[in-house]
């Protein structure tokens, strides 16, 4: 097999539709793999999309047509070679033409197309023309052939195989992209190919690492076709198999003998173990090779436990026999732009899941399957991933073309991905069951077809062909066993449930108001920060109402649900200043407030998956990480309720308890010292409570009423305290406590690498932060949200290549914490 690129020489032109004059007809120079909003922004012919409002000004992109081409030259074909053109990926409804011959049609993103060219070279330089039709278009013309069918947003997004979240989403622009999005080759090759390597790794009872290797092979079908040898390696343990003369099939099992066992983090270790496999024609081994694969596999079993139980449906991930809690979060494509994704990018986001504690992210439904490097780097951190089908918020036809498309897509990447050990979930896709119960769609529906098929037919089949050692979910949210009618599919007691009558109607201490058995969505607003908002919105004045500002606010009602969910908790904003920090932080403790409560019925409830952890721009969004790649004060908070070890006050019954979370592989043990003091430091009351909880497991702990029963509600606060773990719990909400606005002193010296902050409190003082970006945009400070003690310090340090005024870091805007929006704070 010879495998050469094709991303050089090529240009782009736009052929039809809405085209600004000055951008009619113009050849510009293409990146491949790229878009054409790249190309033109790379010509300086577009504006940055990302920047004020220029996303208003590309509408016109959403019917346009667009030309790529380029010049092929290769050695024709000999009489026993194939030659294949392939395309990884292209976005999204094209034409493919090689010397002016059609080779045929696309109309999904999300699968690769392979022509057989031999025909086609002759050692001449060769037009190869790829044109792109506007997906926008394409849909709408679907649409009305198969009938309307529901969905969110205004763009028939369900009628074509294009990433949802390209036609806009409450978080997302709408940037309709087009182009060439991933690799495109010649594969020059004889006798066969592997068109399909899916290694099935479990393992033996006794310890044994099973990699059994299931192989397609595509026969050339220019002469014999002979019996082939399919081998298969790991490290020392090498397995063959015969693949009979004209099969297509083949199965070589590697055996390895107490194989260490690959783990979430927190559990253990990741060992991965590289895997050859080749493929020649049989007789002597040393037969050239026709064809190769590399993959890269641990071993471990994945199961979810849904056995019924006495409340309901458990959802609970078991990873080699230990059941696990998963923490973590949504994960949506990582850049609207999907191109300029490298993976040292995904691995920056990966890490910062990682060190917030979290062990899992779910590819959401309106995204994408992810590239290799996204899965690779979860496989080397340990981070499971749960991964939707790419359908998302809405009903879809199960008529032709569609069920074709969805068939061959499901196909693919079910093989392609079956090798990575993180992958732990296929799941049918999101809150298209939810969706088809709650949002009014069987009536609009009028009995045509929604989806189901492939939430319970199409995908589920594929899965147990292709990839039997992983579950299938029929959704998100999901009731496993019971049709949407039987059981409603966001029912608490069976399977996952999203949670968001927070955010959209209620406060957020509602939250409380129920106990899933897994939420795999729950999250809460707020803007991205200072240096990522001032970067690429520029009003003059910059406020929640100003016209960039909204146009990056694509929430309905976004703004108001932010007040909204802030007024009962926190003083009212004085400026825009003190909305910004307010809501960001308002963000961090509603979404903080859901993780302890949810962690804290574990077993009952088994994983929290956040929504979300990263932005594709700069945006007001759920996000804890914003477009920038900074870190919101909401990712601080999510380390925080996601530690290891977490002591939390919740409500049991008629009052409140201590509940100790213990998630690691060792009993916790000692004496927890609760204290009820007053903001100014005199202790009211104390108690040493004895604490034993054993490995993985929860403790509820009573509190004595002296402890929880304060004389002034607005002045004392009840702090608990074992091995350097602390939780403190108010009796009133912020607004109505008395807090010193001047509680805080600090002072910032310079050290290697940045600054270090040392901040005193003199009166109680919450969720002190330093925002470093607000001084040099590359600063980043250690911690956030610390709660001081009367007379208790700490020591922040910032991360900068900037040389500035350490003082600033002392002064607001830049420390803030709760105290300081009680305060008439300065400005810069």
């Amino acid at each position: 097999m010879i495998r050469h690129a094709l991303h050089d020489g090529w240009h782009l032109t736009a052929t039809a539709g809405p085209v600004p004059a000055d951008i009619a007809g113009r050849r510009v120079p293409a990146q491949v793999p790229g878009s054409a909003h790249l190309d033109l922004l790379a010509a300086g012919l577009i504006p940055d999309p990302y920047l004020d409002r220029n996303e208003a000004e590309l509408v016109w992109a959403h019917r346009t047509d667009w030309r790529y081409a380029t010049t092929v030259e290769a050695a024709p074909a000999a009489e026993d070679e194939r030659v294949d053109l392939v395309f990884e990926g292209l976005d999204t409804v094209a034409t493919v033409e090689l010397a002016g011959t059609v080779l045929g049609t696309t109309a999904n993103m999300h699968r690769t197309y392979r022509f057989d060219v031999r025909e086609a070279l002759d050692g001449t330089p060769t037009d190869l023309v790829v044109g792109f039709r506007s997906a926008l278009e394409h849909a709408e013309e679907v649409e009305r052939e198969l009938g309307a069918r529901p969905h969110a947003y205004d763009h028939p997004f369900n009628m074509v195989r294009k990433m949802a979240c390209s036609f806009g989403w409450d978080w997302g622009p709408d940037l309709q992209t087009a182009g060439i999005w991933k690799p495109v080759r010649l594969e020059r090759w004889r006798t066969a190919r592997l068109a399909e390597v899916r290694p099935l790794v479990t393992v033996a009872e006794d310890g044994t690492g099973r990699a059994e290797v299931h192989v397609t092979v595509e026969r050339a079908g220019l002469g014999d076709d002979p019996e082939l040898t399919l081998t298969a390696t790991v490290g020392e343990h090498t397995a063959t198999a015969t693949i009979p003369a004209g099969a297509t099939t083949g199965v070589a099992l590697v055996e390895v003998p107490d194989a260490r066992l690959w783990w979430p983090v927190g559990y253990g270790d990741q060992p991965l173990h590289d895997l050859r496999v080749t493929l020649r024609t049989a007789g002597d081994p040393d037969n050239p090779e026709l064809d190769g694969a590399d993959r890269r596999i641990g071993f471990r079993t994945i199961t979810v436990d849904t056995t019924p139980d006495e409340t309901g449906t458990p959802f609970t991930f078991v990873v080699n026999g230990q059941r696990i809690f998963a923490k973590g979060a949504n994960w949506i494509p990582d850049d609207h732009f999907l191109t300029r994704i490298t993976r040292e990018r995904l691995a920056r986001r990966v890490d910062q899941a990682v060190d917030a504690h979290m062990n899992m992210l779910r590819v959401w439904g309106g995204g994408i399957y992810e590239t290799e490097d996204f899965y690779d780097v979860c496989d080397e951190r340990g981070v499971l991933v749960w991964q939707d089908f790419p359908l998302a918020c809405s009903s879809y036809a199960e008529e032709a073309p569609l069920w074709d498309e969805f068939e061959a897509e499901a196909r693919e990447n079910v093989a392609r991905l079956t090798s990575h050990a993180s992958l732990a979930l296929w799941n049918g896709g999101n809150e298209n069951l939810w969706g088809y119960m709650d949002w009014g769609w069987q009536e609009r529906l009028e009995g045509r077809t929604w989806g189901l098929g492939y939430y319970t037919d199409l995908f589920p089949r594929i899965v147990a062909e292709l990839d039997p050692t992983r579950a299938y979910s029929d959704g998100s949210p999901y009731s496993p066993r019971f049709a949407p009618e039987e059981k409603h599919p966001n029912d608490q007691d069976h399977g996952t449930r999203h949670e968001w009558e927070v955010w959209n109607r209620v406060d957020y201490t509602t939250y409380r108001n129920h106990v899933p058995r897994f939420c795999s969505e729950f999250g809460f607003q707020g803007p991205p920060t200072w240096a990522t908002l001032t970067d690429w919105i520029h009003d003059e004045p910059l406020t929640p109402t100003s016209p960039a500002f909204l146009l990056h606010q694509k929430a309905e009602d976004g703004n108001g649900k932010l007040d909204r969910g802030m007024a009962p908790h926190l003083p009212d904003p004085a400026d825009f200043t003190d909305w910004h920090w307010a809501t960001q932080l308002n963000q961090s403790r509603a979404v903080a407030f859901g993780i302890e409560h949810f962690r804290s019925w574990w077993p009952r409830t088994a994983g929290t998956l956040v929504w979300q952890l990263n932005d594709c721009w700069p945006v007001t969004s759920w996000a804890a990480v914003d477009g920038e790649e900074r870190r919101k004060p909401l990712w601080y908070g999510l380390r925080h309720a996601y530690a290891p070890r977490l002591l939390t006050v919740q409500p049991r019954g008629d009052r409140p308890a201590l509940v100790a979370v213990n998630d690691t592989g060792t009993a916790w043990s000692g004496d927890i010292v609760v204290r009820r003091i007053t903001f100014g430091g005199e202790v009211r009351d104390s108690a040493t409570i004895s604490l034993e909880v054993s490995a993985r497991s929860v403790a509820e702990l009573e509190l004595a009423d002296s402890l929880v029963k304060p004389v002034d509600p607005a002045g004392e606060v009840l702090v608990a305290a074992v091995d350097g773990v602390r939780t403190v719990h108010l009796f009133g909400e912020d607004r109505d406590l008395a807090y010193d606005p001047a509680a805080l002193s600090a002072r910032a010296t310079a050290v290697a690498d940045g600054y270090q902050v040392e901040v005193r409190a003199e009166s109680f003082a919450r969720d002190v932060a330093i925002l470093a970006d607000r001084v040099a945009p590359d600063a980043e400070v250690d911690e956030m949200l610390v709660t001081l003690l009367p007379g208790e310090s700490h020591t922040f340090t910032v991360r900068t290549t900037a040389t500035v005024d350490p003082a600033r870091f002392t002064e607001a805007p830049v420390l803030r914490s709760v105290n300081s929006l009680t305060a008439p704070p300065s400005r810069v």
